[in-house]
Order: structure tokens, then sequence, then C-alpha cells
């Protein structure tokens, strides 16, 4: 069951904003399709009301910032089974879209515009060369039947179907109007356990936790900063600042130096801000970043622009290493975005065993 969500307003004594479904499910479609971040992570709209090879349509068609689509289908009025259905039938024809396919699809919802361009105004880089390697379904609901709930979490604790349901709440107080989101499952539970159970091995899975961050550095990024005061970072442009929005608290990231090899794990404690924003203890009292003694004297450049600035993730290192004990060998992973899933399990056997770590 999704935790109930309530909301009062504070004043000489409480009161509480009542719950109201939207007024249609129309205007939470309209919602969704002018900002999709709704749905809590980097997603990239393909269309909507898509038609399918056997004349149905898909609510909302997106795609994330690895190439995987995702289908978003809103419950209306639709029965439990009918729901449930027909997502999983959305999903049997979205699984065989090839490359050239999800291209004209993009195109003929998007007034003619290319699928790479599209692509790279939303995740600042081009899409990877093989793209729906993997699909995910999401239902969205006001509420749910106890029905619909069994039948969602059987499918994904049982066998591992990448499917979850997202319910928005409205809220109403004197003229204004609220949104709250719960899952009904934790998303990333679901995206592990379906990575496990996939037949069709398109590519390997990922463990839920592990991440890859490309440290490079220049005048304004210097390792030896990250280590001494706990961070990794990235910025300069969207494209190299926009991934860092994947690592959350609690998982755990391995540092590659670009041409020189892995000198780092931890665990994330803080998601990324701007490096104006980030403050670091310094003798038992917290400072910001940018005025600590630094190698990377540019490290502020550009702070006050949100799509140049250098933005910061704050980290507990586990183990670190100077550049020079830098460890790479050949096989390992390493790409050029500043952060992403890692789902090497042969990076990560190494890497396990060079830091020490106990797994």
């Amino acid at each position: 069951m999704p935790i109930e969500v309530g909301i009062w307003k504070i004043g000489k004594q409480l009161s509480k904003i009542e719950f109201h479904p939207l007024a249609s499910e129309a205007k939470l479609e309209k919602t969704l399709v002018a900002d999709l971040s709704l749905l809590g992570s980097d997603l990239m709209l393909i269309g909507q009301q898509v038609t399918t090879a056997f004349g149905k349509y898909i609510d909302l068609l997106a795609m994330d910032s690895e190439g995987n689509l995702v289908v978003i289908e809103l419950k209306r009025d639709k029965t439990p089974r009918e729901v449930v259905a027909q997502a999983l039938d959305y999903a049997s024809w979205v699984d065989g879209l090839s490359y050239n396919e999800i291209a004209e699809l993009y195109a003929a919802h998007n007034t003619g515009e290319e699928f790479e361009k599209g692509f790279a105004e939303v995740f600042g880089s081009s899409p990877p060369d093989t793209i729906n390697e993997s699909h995910q379904m999401i239902v969205v609901a006001s509420e749910l039947d106890p029905s619909t709930e069994r039948i969602i979490n059987y499918l994904s604790n049982n066998y591992g179907v990448p499917i979850n349901t997202v319910f928005f709440r409205h809220f109403a107080d004197n003229g204004s109007e609220y949104l709250t989101r719960t899952w009904l499952i934790d998303p990333q539970e679901v995206e592990t356990k379906a990575s496990k159970s996939t037949v069709k091995k398109k590519q390997e899975s990922w463990n839920g936790r592990d991440f890859y961050v490309n440290q490079g550095e220049s005048l304004d990024m210097n390792w030896d900063d990250c280590r001494k005061y706990g961070f990794v970072t990235g910025g300069g442009g969207l494209w190299y600042s926009k991934t860092l929005n994947h690592l959350y608290r609690g998982s755990r990231i391995f540092v590659n130096i670009p041409k020189v090899g892995y000198v780092g794990v931890g665990i994330v404690k803080e998601t990324s801000v701007m490096v104006k924003d980030f403050k670091v203890e310094v003798d038992g009292r917290m400072k910001p970043i940018l005025e600590c003694d630094l190698i990377g004297k540019q490290l502020g450049n550009n702070s006050d622009n949100p799509d140049l600035s250098n933005y910061a993730v704050r980290v507990d290192w586990i183990k670190t290493l100077p550049r020079d004990q830098a460890y790479w060998e050949k096989g390992l992973f390493a790409q050029q975005n500043t952060a992403c899933k890692l789902r090497s399990q042969f990076t990560i056997e190494r890497l396990v065993k060079h830091f020490g770590l106990e797994e």
C-alpha cells in the first residue's frame, strides 16, 4: 500500500487541506506533458496518444537518458484488468520498436523535429548507439483499488515485470493548487528486480546501487580537492552536469579520471547542487566550498548560471587513491558521461577486489 499523504495549513489552529480528485484525467495528462520530471527522473516525451500497430493509443510514450522506453498509462475509468492488460499489451509492442521506428514516432509527434536533436536538447548528449534495450510501464492514478495493487505487486515481486503505479493527489487552498506524488513500489526496487529477472538479456543487469563517475580535471576541477573535501563535480554545460542528478543518497560511486584510471569509491550523502550552494566541514564548521583553499581555482566559474555552473555531489569516501596510483586494466568500463549506472559486472568485481571492499 502507498503511504497516505496529508497536508495541514499552520495558523492559529491547524486546518487540513482536503484532497480532491482532479477535474479530469486530461488535466493531469496535460500537466505531465508539460513537465515529465513529475515522474521523478529525466524523461524525454516521444509522443502523446501514440498509435500502436494494432490501432490502440498509448497515453504517453517517453524515453530515459539511456535510451530505454517508458509507457505511461493513465488509469482513467478503466477496470483493474483493463489498465494492467493495456499497459502490458502496449509494452509488448514497444519492445520491438527499432531505432528508426522510434525516430519516426518522435518526428510525427514533434512537428518533424529530428529525434537526435530532441534527445540532445533534453539530455545534453547524443542518443546511445543502441536504444530500447529495455522498457518500463507506469500507471498514473489518483486512487487505486486493492485488486490493481495486488496485480502490480504480483507481477513486479514474482516475475520482475517493470511495472509500477504513481499516485498524484490534488489539493486546493485559497486559489492555489498542489500536487503530491507517491509510488506504489520504490522505482529503484522495480528496476533492480526487472534487471535480474529479464530472460532476453539485451544488456547487463544493474544492481540498483552502483554508479560510474567520470571525474574530469581542469583549471576548475581537481581530484585532490574532491578527495579532501568529499565531493565529485561536473559542469561547464548541461551535458556535463545533468547526469549527476542520477546519483541518489546511499548510492555507491566508483570514480574514474579519464585516461588515468579509477581513483576512488564512496557513498553519496547528498544530491547534486550548484557549487555556490555547496558547503563542506572545515575545522568543525560548515564553510562554502568556494571559500576554501582549492587547487581548482576556477571551480566557481559561471556559478550564477544554472546551465554553465559546476555542480557538486557530497560523497563519504570509502577509499581514495592519488592519481599516480590510479587503477586501470584493459576491459574496465569507461565513458564520457559524467555519471551513469555501472552495469559492467567485470568492472565491479575488479574494483571491489582492488579497493578491498566487502560485498
